[in-house]
């Protein structure tokens, strides 16, 4: 009788054990549901293009330029990777977390003659709240007006692009995370000027030990409250550059490497272009290999279990094929940047090519607000 009760306990407590587990997996599952459902829901913004673009083109292109070194390092995009960095919650708004506490973060980029700055600023509310803002700022520099037959007048004008954008994440147990952010843009080309307002929304999971990551967001949901100009059928309005994206990033257990593949652009197949003037030579189509390539991203971590710094390598196949240029050597699609954590500072830069004689050079320098009032 006693074995008999004895191995009823056993029993019951191994039923207990294995609903429990069953119980939290479907916990987890709900979230992602939860997420996949609101995805579901707002992908249906992108048949509203036609509304607005007859063309089916997208307007405030500057919206994918990385913001920082960290996502310029990592081919331009990156939405899985969360590690304390806090410019990438303006890639995935679901990266911010425990570690983007009162950090301030600032960054400057060059592109030949254009200027590019953001300052960024990450505070908590609780402990499963997360709260970002930031202003990017893209600076066109001087350029001169001409005339007709392409005299020059003497007298510049300036372009400027900026957005203003606030992130909130909420943590949903220890391995999910959801997060949204707003995202007014405007810009101010000559006497031309356009505002509008954009929204992303995106989740993330991780494994207890990070070993393996993976992120999901819809980016650039919006549209122009005013256009740059106006036409017989009234003011033209445009579509935000709208991108969904997958990511993944696994991190080797016993050395210190990751690597990430980065699905940008599911919402359309057709990632090529067509050429508006006319030309002799012959234009080759996209085979399905090379179109499908155009759509990932990869990147290769040398980042030690510490974290104290990160070395990064990464391939754009998108930009490789746009960028370079026929019979002529470049690095354009590579993109490679450093960083490193000095106690209460994180430094980081990247570099990469986007045309044949002009780099793009990208700095990030992110400070913890607490550590500098002690």
């Amino acid at each position: 009788m006693c074995i008999f009760l004895y191995e009823c306990l056993q029993m019951s407590f191994f039923f207990r054990k294995f609903a429990g587990q069953i119980c939290a997996k479907m916990k987890i599952c709900r979230h992602i549901v939860r997420l996949a459902v609101l995805t579901t829901l707002l992908l249906p913004v992108q048949a509203m293009r036609g509304q607005y673009v007859g063309s089916g083109t997208s307007t405030f292109a500057f919206l994918d330029l990385p913001v920082s070194s960290r996502q310029n390092a990592l081919g331009g995009e990156n939405i899985s990777i969360r590690d304390g960095e806090l410019s990438s919650a303006f890639a995935n708004p679901a990266l911010l977390g425990s570690m983007t506490h009162n950090i301030l973060q600032l960054g400057y980029a060059y592109y030949g003659t254009n200027h590019f700055g953001s300052v960024m600023y990450g505070y908590n509310f609780g402990e499963h709240n997360y709260f970002a803002a930031g202003i990017h700022y893209l600076d066109y520099g001087k350029m001169a007006y001409a005339e007709d037959n392409g005299q020059l007048t003497g007298i510049n004008f300036g372009a400027r692009d900026i957005l203003i954008e606030a992130a909130y994440a909420r943590q949903l147990g220890p391995m999910f995370t959801i997060g949204v952010a707003l995202k007014p843009v405007m810009s101010f080309y000559e006497s031309y000027s356009s505002v509008a307002i954009g929204a992303d929304v995106g989740g993330h999971f991780q494994l207890k030990d990070s070993t393996l990551q993976i992120g999901l967001a819809l980016k650039n949901i919006g549209w122009q409250l005013k256009g740059f100009y106006s036409d017989e059928s009234g003011q033209r309005l445009e579509m935000l550059p709208i991108n969904l994206e997958l990511g993944i990033n696994y991190r080797v257990k016993y050395a210190p490497l990751r690597f990430s593949l980065t699905i940008h652009n599911i919402q359309r197949w057709d990632l090529g272009y067509s050429l508006l003037n006319e030309t002799e030579l012959p234009v080759k189509p996209i085979g399905w290999f090379d179109m499908m390539m155009r759509h990932t991203i990869w990147a290769i971590d040398i980042v030690p279990k510490s974290e104290k710094f990160y070395l990064t390598l990464s391939y754009n196949h998108r930009r490789r094929m746009e960028f370079n240029l026929q019979d002529q050597r470049s690095l354009a699609g590579f993109a490679i940047g450093a960083g490193v954590r000095i106690k209460m500072l994180r430094l980081g830069f990247a570099m990469s090519q986007m045309s044949k004689q002009n780099f793009t050079y990208q700095v990030s320098l992110a400070m913890d607000v607490n550590s500098l009032m002690k």
